[in-house]
């Protein structure tokens, strides 16, 4: 049995350079998964709220969720781990 661990990526360029749409706290909107669900590469997982910006979190790999190591208005920072999935 191997394990795909599913981090925050990296924010977008332009969150750093422009700042508007990232501007006050980035926060977990919406959980998408649950633990024994099963995901496909792609899928969106979470929704992040940037302050004036909804984004769509996809998974990068496909698996069935064993565990979701945050929770709906956590904050959270690039390379925080999101879930760890059984990988295929």
């Amino acid at each position: 049995m191997s394990f795909a661990f599913v981090r925050m990526p990296k924010y977008p360029e332009c969150w750093s350079s422009c700042g508007s749409c990232a501007s006050g706290d980035i926060f977990i909107l919406e959980l998408l998964v649950k633990v024994g669900d099963r995901v496909e590469r792609d899928d969106n997982i979470l929704t992040l709220e940037t302050g004036k910006v909804a984004l769509d979190i996809p998974s990068p790999h496909a698996g069935r969720v064993v565990q979701v190591h945050v929770t709906e208005g956590d904050t959270v920072a690039e390379g925080a781990l999101l879930v760890t999935l059984e990988a295929d």
